[in-house]
């Protein structure tokens, strides 16, 4: 059995994918005439009309997709960029409070912002900026920063399996080869739905 994930971990990971995504979340801002209630759904709806294609494109492979890391780290960053669209709405400016609120959602982790803060700081040894390069900003699209960010969450592929999912009868046709697309993508689109809400009760929404 796999030694449990460490916080000091979690929030190394965490704190990158923030820095990644929170920048392009920004970017794909919503109508500004929006009222507040209706705002994570459109993160969910919007952003997954495009996002979740991309995260349910690995199941051409079908049931081989589950073998391998990438429906849960593509699945999660996507994910990802849709609870970070929702803490923009509510104000959240602090990075702890964005790396405890992904915890929560994406990981089922409680992680406060009071234990996440001290956890910033890099820890030596705990990821190499060189195992999947370094930070950059502003140029790249969604599609490049949503793989970037699975290949951070990639490190900690073993706690994914707590992110929100979609319903059973999609999970189940997402295991066919080819036409499991069509299963995974309602499937992703139904677990953005459920992240946005989860991250819209967290916030108080």
């Amino acid at each position: 059995m796999a030694a449990p994930i460490s916080d000091a971990v979690v929030v190394d990971v965490l704190r990158r994918v923030d820095r990644g995504l929170t920048p392009m979340a920004g970017r794909l801002g919503r109508p500004p005439q929006l009222p507040l209630p209706q705002r994570a759904a459109w993160w969910a709806e919007q952003v997954g009309r495009v996002a979740a294609g991309v995260s349910a494109a690995p199941r051409f492979a079908g049931r081989l997709a589950d073998l391998l890391p990438l429906q849960n780290t593509v699945g999660s960053a996507v994910q990802a960029l849709v609870v970070l669209g929702v803490a923009g709405e509510h104000d959240v400016d602090d990075p702890a409070a964005r790396v405890s609120l992904l915890a929560r959602v994406l990981l089922d982790r409680d992680l406060p912002a009071d234990r996440v803060a001290p956890l910033l700081t890099r820890v030596k040894g705990s990821y190499v900026d060189e195992a999947l390069g370094a930070d950059r900003s502003g140029v790249d699209g969604v599609a490049r920063s949503i793989w970037r960010a699975a290949r951070l969450l990639g490190r900690i592929d073993d706690a994914l399996d707590a992110r929100p999912k979609g319903k059973l009868r999609h999970r189940a046709l997402a295991q066919l080869p080819v036409v499991g697309v069509a299963g995974g993508y309602a499937a992703e689109r139904e677990g953005l739905r459920r992240a946005a809400q989860e991250a819209e009760q967290l916030l108080g929404g």
